[in-house]
Order: C-alpha cells, then structure tokens, then sequence
C-alpha cells in the first residue's frame, strides 16, 4: 500500500491519533505529521494482561480498534498507551494526589521501564501492526517539598507513570537509556517501522511543514 509515485499517501487518506494525549499529537506534530485527533473511550479499569508490556500493548490495540471500527474507507489510526512499570509493577495515571506522592516517594532514586504500546491500522485493509516500546528512565531525589510542590501543580496526575520528561517532572528525572519520545508517549522510530509493515512509508504522510 505504498503511495503512488508522485501522489502522497497524505492526500489521499486521513491519519488519525486515537488518544487525547497533547504530548504525543505535539511530537507528532513537531515531526512533520498533522493528524485528526479521536479519542477511544476506551475504558482502561477494564482491561488486564499478564505484563506490564502486554498491558501496555494491549491498551494500545485496544484504542486503535475502538476508532478505527468507527471510520470507513481510507485512513490510518494510531493507537498509543504508556504504562510505568516498577517492580514488575504496572503504574498507570494517579487517581489522586496521595496516589501521586505515594508514587514519587517510591519512585525516587530508582530506576524503572516507561513503556508505550503503539497499534497502526490500515482501516481499508483491516490490517494491524503493534508493538511495545521500552525505556529506562532513572529518577532523581526530590525531597518531601519537591515532591508536594510538583503533586500540587497537577501535572502527576494526568500522565503515565506520574511524571513528564517535557514539563517541570523534567526537574526529577536524573536520565533515560532510549527512546526520549516514547517517555514522551510515541516513538518516533517505531512508528516508522510500523508503517513500513503495513506499506506507507512516512515521508509519504509529512505535511508542508516538515
């Protein structure tokens, strides 16, 4: 399903992000791309797997097929989850803010895995290629302070794993091993190779602003 030689596949079909996340529409956005934004509805609570990375992945697919079983005719959907695993612990988004500084009491002067679980289908097709994405990221020691002033702001509260790379959870994150973006929500590589499984290559999806 390569595009036709002077044809973008971009013109001929719409990319869709199934998730509401700002950070990864902001990515993508930021790498040439322009996509809908369709949020799933999926309902996360309900959904379990064996793993961290399986869950993950399976959020992922989930997100994916829930929109895409809702559009016809040509379109792409990418389908995205994350989930910090710690102890072999799956840790999604905090339900309150003493979840939240609970989490970061743990979480301080260790080292976990951000996963994201990434889906792209080809809605014509019906075809699906999905994968997990995996980075180290090794955090620093707030004190008790850091850690209330940053749960008071609310940004735990609204990601994966209770902290962001690309805002002031930047303050507590010592370093990564791997894919800056896939902590950010969307690895930029696995995408790519993704669509290179179902045939798009992803120059063919740049807008003018790349």
């Amino acid at each position: 399903m390569k595009a036709t030689s002077g044809l973008r596949w971009a013109d001929v079909t719409e990319l869709i992000l199934a998730s509401a996340s700002p950070a990864r529409l902001g990515v993508l956005r930021a790498a040439g791309l322009e996509p809908k934004v369709i949020v799933s509805g999926v309902d996360e609570s309900a959904i379990t797997a064996p793993t961290p990375s399986d869950l993950a992945l399976v959020l992922a697919k989930a997100k994916a097929r829930a929109v895409a079983d809702t559009l016809s005719g040509p379109a792409l959907v990418i389908g995205c989850d994350s989930v910090l695993e710690l102890d072999g612990v799956a840790y999604g988004k905090p339900a309150s803010t003493g979840e939240a500084t609970e989490r970061w009491l743990s979480m301080r002067g260790r080292t976990g895995r951000l996963l994201t679980g990434h889906s792209v289908i080809d809605v014509a097709s019906g075809r699906e290629a999905a994968e997990t994405c995996a980075t180290t990221v090794r955090f620093g020691t707030p004190s008790e302070a850091e850690i209330a002033a940053y749960v008071a702001s609310g940004e735990p509260l609204r990601v994966a794993g209770a902290f962001t790379l690309d805002g002031l959870g930047g303050w507590f994150v010592e370093g990564i091993e791997g894919d800056h973006g896939n902590v950010l929500g969307i690895s930029l590589p696995l995408v790519r190779r993704l669509l290179s499984d179902l045939g798009v290559e992803v120059t063919s999806l740049w807008t003018t602003r790349a």
